[in-house]
């Protein structure tokens, strides 16, 4: 990686101060959260629903929570890093992210000071998500980052110093940042020594018992609508945002899909591919531990199909997590056949758009009948739809299930109207789990949350008359064809079925006649080939003739983003250029 990127990206995260897969009628459906087999329905006429719910939303910081969860279960396995075999019990826990805690107070920080962390799936990435939803500190950056000393071919102090060169001359605790003003303490994990920074380790160890203590009092001081995270957008459309979220928001949320998933009801060992850094691996994942008293599993510091599908098994995990794409590594992965998946009963397929395809295979061949769509954003903490476990699994694969409990939801037309079911419009949510704001993106955050605070999703929906949602693709991903809109979703959906491919991305590109023409990049699975006009056969009286694809492209993979999202604007980018059409116009 050449650093002269590496400093852009870095300096972006520092500095954004930084500059730095549905619908009701009134009354809706009623039904208890805790009790889906008992739900009473009502036919919805319009687009609009508020998620009811017997149980009522916690009022408690994530502190508070682990430290009631310590009381009621101090030997219990909370985490297990398993290419490590590290493991701690809550008890542990507890105590490791006070000690680290504490540390970090007598380095000066104090509530409301931004914290960043940097680095893959760890022990130390836990600690300090603990850690700094105890004193107050809000997790990304960056008065302070905690940073890996290297994960594959990256070295992250490397990088760290070619973006800030005054860490080689001025005193741990007086850096003086051209390029990251806010910035006064790099911590390294690990037990090297680099020069201008601290050691995770003895930032462990730098408080005084008393000290220590004092982190119990601190929770009495803390409130649950205080900002705890920032967390930045995936980026699959453009560049990352900073969305700034509240104890209140992600701890509720995270309640709310374990309930649906039952862990209360059940022993439930979780095992998390995802990275922690995304709401899918911090919030769905890691708070699992203070609101259901879950064990994480981590298989490795980033997903590995293989590792995954060992820990499933070595862990006798009851529960999976994955985007899409990692459930199909999975599937396709050459040992699966080896490892006994049979203690799996649910888990969580999300990110994106989940095909129909893959998740049949799922519930079949990775023994989760009970798998669940979740559907969500960053700006919501993430999750507003979920399946149940007891819908039907035509309603499971082809829809993101309904709107999660004290969620409203609504799908409107152009001109804001609430659409009747079955008619396709944009879907809005509103509720407890919406960000407070775009981290000093004032004009941003107002694009997306009006007036009266409904959030606008930018996703093409519709919704059933039991209220059911199913996503028909973004706005942003809609392809006008001659006057046609096509959602690349459905042509995906399509394709999926074909036996050779493994993974496809629909995009428009330039074209000077229709203004938009169809775009298929498509993997295929190992060991076959495939050709432009046999995917195009296999499209004919599938789908109208209009929304076959032009433009054929074989890949071996497609841009990414960190989190395993297929970054589509760089498809079309790339497809542009390489078909030569920059220049068209219409």
């Amino acid at each position: 990686m050449q650093y002269r990127h590496v400093a852009l990206f870095v300096k972006r995260l520092f500095v954004h101060e930084f500059k730095a897969s549905v619908c009701y009628d009134e009354p809706a459906l009623r039904y208890s959260s805790t009790s889906p087999s008992a739900r009473t329905q009502e036919k919805l006429k319009w687009s609009y629903v508020h998620g009811p719910s017997d149980v009522p939303l916690r009022g408690i910081t994530i502190g508070r929570a682990l430290q009631e969860q310590v009381e009621k279960h101090p030997d219990k396995e909370a985490l297990v890093f398993s290419l490590q075999d590290k493991r701690r019990t809550f008890s542990q826990l507890l105590e490791e992210s006070d000690h680290l805690a504490a540390g970090l107070l007598s380095l000066g920080l104090k509530k409301g000071d931004r914290i960043g962390i940097w680095g893959p799936n760890s022990l130390e990435w836990v600690q300090t998500q603990y850690a700094t939803a105890r004193v107050g500190l809000i997790l990304v950056g960056l008065k302070a980052i905690i940073a890996a000393e290297q994960f594959k071919d990256q070295n992250y102090y490397e990088m760290l110093y070619h973006v800030i060169p005054e860490l080689s001359r001025d005193k741990i605790g007086s850096l003086k940042s051209h390029s990251v003003p806010s910035l006064k303490y790099v911590i390294m994990m690990g037990q090297q020594n680099h020069v201008g920074a601290l050691k995770f380790s003895d930032v462990m160890q730098a408080a005084s018992d008393k000290e220590r203590r004092n982190i119990f009092d601190i929770q009495d001081k803390l409130q649950f609508d205080d900002p705890i995270n920032i967390q930045f957008t995936s980026g699959t459309t453009g560049l990352p945002k900073g969305a700034l979220l509240t104890h209140h928001n992600i701890v509720n949320n995270s309640y709310f899909v374990g309930r649906r998933l039952e862990y209360h009801l059940r022993e439930t060992r979780i095992c998390i591919p995802v990275p922690l850094y995304h709401c899918f691996g911090m919030v769905i994942g890691c708070l699992m531990i203070v609101n259901h008293a879950s064990t994480c599993v981590f298989p490795a510091p980033a997903f590995n199909a293989g590792l995954t599908l060992k820990a499933v098994s070595d862990e006798k995990c009851t529960s999976l997590y994955g985007v899409p794409t990692m459930f199909i590594d999975m599937l396709n992965h050459h040992d699966f056949e080896t490892f006994d998946l049979t203690s799996l009963y649910t888990g969580v397929m999300a990110g994106s758009p989940c095909p129909i395809q893959t998740m049949r295979q799922v519930v079949e061949k990775m023994h989760m009948p009970q798998v669940t769509v979740c559907y969500g954003t960053t700006e919501n903490s993430p999750v507003t739809f979920q399946s149940f476990l007891d819908d039907k699994l035509d309603k499971r694969v082809s829809t993101v299930g309904r709107a999660h409990p004290h969620v409203e939801a609504k799908i409107v037309n152009q001109e804001g109207e609430i659409v009747p079911v079955g008619t396709q419009g944009e879907l809005y949510t509103r509720g407890y789990m919406t960000m407070l704001n775009y981290w000093n993106e004032p004009d941003k955050t107002r694009e997306v949350i009006k007036e009266d605070r409904w959030y606008s999703t930018a996703d093409i929906a519709v919704m059933d008359e039991e209220g059911f949602v199913s996503i028909c693709g973004r706005l942003k991903d809609m392809i006008i064809r001659g006057g046609e809109n096509v959602y690349p979703l459905e042509i995906e959906q399509l394709l999926y079925k074909h036996p050779k491919i493994k993974d496809v991305q629909v995009i428009g590109v330039p074209d000077k006649r229709l203004g938009e023409e169809i775009c298929a990049w498509i993997e295929l699975k190992d060991d076959v080939t495939a050709t432009d006009e046999e995917i195009r056969d296999y499209c004919k009286d599938k789908i109208s003739k209009f929304k076959i694809p032009r433009y054929i492209h074989f890949v071996s993979e497609f841009p990414m983003t960190v989190t395993g999202k297929v970054q589509k604007y760089k498809i079309r980018e790339e497809a542009t250029k390489m078909l030569g059409l920059e220049h068209v116009t219409y």
